[in-house]
């Protein structure tokens, strides 16, 4: 659990409602069916239209990752590829064999299966390379969905205020009714521009820092691995990859 994203939402919706009521405001006034269903409805409806299905289901896959995060350890991750490169190193590539069938990775499985398999390393090395793209290349669009959620949305909070102000202009034979009817025109925009800034773009930015680190995982994984194939040391195999930690 990402106890950062949890802490940071709380800290900004506690922070506007209390600015709010500071100014004698009333939380109810903020809270508008109407231009909640707008915003929302049109924001979605306009990211369906400029994305692909199987981005938009990525995204809503991994944006669990925004509160509970993948598991990316990568000292652990060194210390796994070491213990691959002595075992292979006193009983053979064949022993990685029953490693690759325990191992939860998808990706690490696959490029053990390919060390067992007898894959000569420059195949190795391009066969991972590609699939790390295709991988950080996926998961980058579906970031960038809520990018594009976070780009919509506030002008989308604008159409809802200028539609309640049309609904305003067609009471003005009720003066009473003007003051809390553009009031509640411009929660829209508040929906809009709130949205935005404290939920879609922050979680876009914290899920494409993610999709970075996972991919340097899987470059650690893609190192170690050819390394293995090379029969590389497993000691200058260590200061190779300890090489990341700097960058991660």
């Amino acid at each position: 659990m990402d106890i950062l994203s949890i802490v940071g939402i709380a800290v900004a919706v506690i922070a506007i409602l209390s600015g709010n009521m500071l100014e004698g405001g009333h939380i109810d006034q903020l809270f508008q069916l109407t231009a909640f269903l707008i915003v929302v409805g049109g924001t979605v409806g306009a990211v369906l239209l400029q994305t692909s299905l199987p981005v938009f289901w990525r995204s809503m896959v991994i944006v669990r990752w925004v509160f509970v995060t993948p598991q990316i350890d990568l000292i652990e991750t060194i210390d796994k590829i070491i213990n691959w490169s002595q075992l292979s190193r006193r009983e053979g590539l064949l022993a990685l064999e029953e490693v690759s069938e325990n191992e939860t990775d998808f990706f690490a499985r696959k490029g053990l299966q390919m060390l067992v398999d007898g894959n000569e390393p420059d195949d190795i090395r391009e066969i991972l390379e590609t699939e790390i793209n295709m991988i950080e290349q996926h998961d980058m669009q579906a970031a960038k969905v809520f990018e594009s959620m976070g780009g919509y949305s506030p002008t989308i909070g604008i159409l809802g205020a200028v539609m309640g102000l049309i609904h305003v202009m067609n009471n003005l034979a009720d003066p009473a009714k003007l003051g809390s009817g553009i009031a509640t025109a411009f929660v829209a925009t508040i929906y809009g521009v709130g949205i935005a800034n404290l939920m879609l773009l922050p979680m876009a930015g914290k899920l494409k820092a993610l999709v970075k680190q996972q991919s340097i995982q899987y470059e650690m994984l893609l190192v170690g691995i050819v390394s293995i194939s090379e029969g590389e040391n497993p000691r200058s195999l260590q200061a190779k990859l300890q090489s990341y930690l700097g960058h991660a």
